[in-house]
């Protein structure tokens, strides 16, 4: 008797660890199914981010014209003297009668802006020696030289040639190219990528077509954004100080390019 009820009990204790390990994995079945939908939702879509064995690469370009509204150049004031303190004051002179000058032509302070400062020494040597034996003598500081760059715009077209001429006589050392632009580019950039990328897709269903092959998807894509030198102009300090009248500098036209290139799937 009561080896019937030891057996029984044993047949229920094993049915009972069976179903509590049937339960077992049918939890860890849910929480695997789980797990692998939420990864699935983080990559996005199955086999996205494989690159398809069957592609083609195709370029666009496309290109705006614009006509400049703004004009910039860079100019620089140089002082020596034998203290920091002369050359700061020399350079702090000639900058100031440039920005009144600049001011009074109409440029508003904002789109003035200083790019370069520097402070170094000047050393020379006495007492060299040419012959043999050589010797490159004792090195003295010979003083400090200071100089300072400003970039200037200007918005008044019209003005360019007065202020640009203007600047030579207020002790400007050096200036730059005189450049032509326009303020919005990234306006001219966005039209120029649209007609680049409409390029690109008729040449891909053009290839497609001679190829015999089905364009399936877009798989990469990337652009550049080349900014060719607008129209520009280049006058010299010597050229400025000939000339008897003001310069005519007309702006012209610029031109912003864009490419492309888009890969597709095919079949």
């Amino acid at each position: 008797m009561n080896e019937s009820f030891n057996s029984e009990e044993h047949k229920s204790v094993l049915f009972g660890q069976g179903a509590y390990i049937k339960a077992a994995l049918a939890l860890l079945a849910v929480f695997l199914a789980v797990l692998s939908v939420k990864g699935l939702k983080e990559i996005g879509v199955v086999g996205e981010g494989i690159t398809p064995a069957n592609v083609i690469v195709v370029n666009g370009e496309g290109e705006a014209v614009y006509t400049p509204d703004l004009a910039t150049f860079t100019m620089t004031v140089n002082e020596e003297a034998s203290s920091v303190s002369s050359a700061q004051d020399a350079a702090t002179k000639k900058i100031n009668d440039v920005m009144a000058f600049l001011t009074a032509s109409g440029i508003d302070k904002k789109d003035i802006k200083t790019i370069g400062y520097n402070i170094y020494p000047r050393y020379e040597y006495r007492d060299a020696r040419m012959a043999y034996p050589y010797s490159q003598g004792t090195r003295f500081l010979a003083g400090y030289n200071i100089s300072q760059t400003l970039e200037v715009k200007i918005r008044k077209l019209e003005n360019v040639g007065k202020i640009f001429s203007g600047v030579t006589g207020k002790g400007v050392t050096d200036l730059g190219e005189l450049n032509f632009t326009i303020e919005d580019r990234d306006e001219q950039l966005a039209k120029a990528r649209k007609e680049a990328i409409e390029d690109a897709k008729i040449k891909a269903k053009s290839l497609a077509k001679d190829l015999g092959v089905r364009l399936v998807k877009i798989v990469s894509y990337s652009d550049s954004g080349v900014y060719p030198p607008g129209p520009y102009a280049r006058m010299t300090l010597e050229s400025s100080a000939k000339d008897a009248g003001v310069p005519d500098v007309p702006a012209g036209e610029g031109k912003i390019v864009s490419n492309v290139a888009i890969t597709y799937e095919i079949k």
